[in-house]
């Protein structure tokens, strides 16, 4: 099965860029794409200092969504959101002011990758951190995802004033260019011994999967990848009922399962259905007390305005519009205009409505 590879280097624009991130693109690219994979074949799709946090989304869902395995090279910095202190990978916009809106935070990516299956997706980082965000990682690692192996390394900030250079991922591309690739275990110990001291106050990433075979998730993937959606809804519904039982209905558990249920919905090309599902959750955790700005409730409103707007049926889509206005009056979000795009889209729906009954 072929795999694919994403590329993606990324630091700000101007004063605020501690690494020279898309330098290492170049040497990445003279690799061959199948080294790079780890498979006979493969394709690679490349991003240079991008500038939305919404398009590198878009990039990173469809890579999810690939059937091989998926291998994801990130270079870049880390800095923190001033509100929620959480880590976001700095785009070319960022300053430390405008990080929460034009930076990608780095749940984003497990949250992408939470349903591949355990030894399909790699991911291989160069990160810099700015100081607050290397105090940060200190004390609270780099959660990448429980099905995901990490290889790498994150760098405390250069001296003041340089750019750092993305060595670790120079290292990986110089040693994949000899036509071998190695099982990412070993290329990171080769890769740190190339770099010696350099590395010493580094944090160093080595993780394989875990993989536990009584997990339900890999059931669940599983008959994902088999094109069984009924039966990977089916477990999933289990589940869920199980964690309401123990838990309730409003419990992490118990939400868990319905966000993967939702996800399970996009994967059947049920749009309506992930639609509703994700607006259930959103309530869920707003009634629960959780703040508009939380994680967990931005995420589950934008991916029901994401299936909202794949909705083909337009009865379906007038039907849930409302609902979904109404959130995102209460959850803005991160992209600018996100109500706004709810309102008129709506209203168009509406106006369709009136001009087909009025033609009837």
């Amino acid at each position: 099965m072929p795999g694919t590879v994403l590329l993606l280097a990324a630091a700000p624009i101007g004063r605020g860029r501690l690494v020279d991130a898309a330098s290492v693109l170049p040497v990445l690219a003279a690799v061959a794409p199948a080294i790079l994979s780890g498979t006979d074949t493969a394709n690679v799709v490349e991003l240079a200092d991008p500038l939305e946090p919404q398009a590198v989304l878009t990039r990173l869902r469809a890579a999810a969504a690939a059937p091989g395995p998926l291998t994801v090279f990130v270079t870049g910095q880390l800095q923190l959101d001033r509100k929620q202190r959480l880590p976001h990978l700095a785009l070319a916009r960022t300053t430390g002011a405008t990080v929460r809106y034009t930076g990608l935070p780095w749940h984003w990516i497990r949250e992408e990758l939470r349903l591949r299956p355990p030894g399909a997706t790699t991911l291989v980082v160069d990160l810099h951190a700015d100081p607050e965000t290397w105090q940060h990682l200190l004390t609270t690692p780099l959660d990448s995802g429980r099905n995901n192996a990490v290889h790498g390394r994150v760098a405390p900030p250069p001296a003041r004033r340089d750019v750092a250079a993305p060595s670790y991922m120079k290292a990986v591309a110089t040693v994949l260019r000899s036509g071998h690739r190695p099982a990412m275990e070993e290329l990171h110990q080769q890769v740190l011994a190339r770099l010696g001291a350099e590395v010493a106050t580094n944090i160093l990433l080595s993780s394989r999967t875990r993989h536990d075979s009584a997990d339900p998730h890999d059931a669940i993937s599983a008959a994902v990848r088999a094109g069984r959606y009924a039966e990977a809804d089916e477990l999933a519904v289990r589940w869920e009922q199980a964690a309401a039982r123990v838990h309730g209905p409003a419990s992490e558990d118990a939400l868990h399962w319905s966000e993967v249920r939702a996800d399970l919905a996009m994967f059947a090309g049920d749009a309506v259905r992930s639609c509703r599902t994700w607006l259930t959750v959103a309530g869920a955790r707003l009634g629960a007390g959780q703040p508009a700005d939380a994680p967990a409730v931005e995420a589950a409103v934008d991916r029901a305005h994401h299936q909202w707007g794949a909705i083909k049926d337009t009865a379906r889509a007038r039907e849930l519009g409302p609902a979904l206005a109404e959130l995102r009056l209460r959850v803005p979000g991160r992209r600018e205009g996100a109500l706004d795009h709810v309102q008129q889209h709506l209203r168009q729906l509406q106006t369709n409505q009136t001009f087909t009954t009025s033609g009837a």
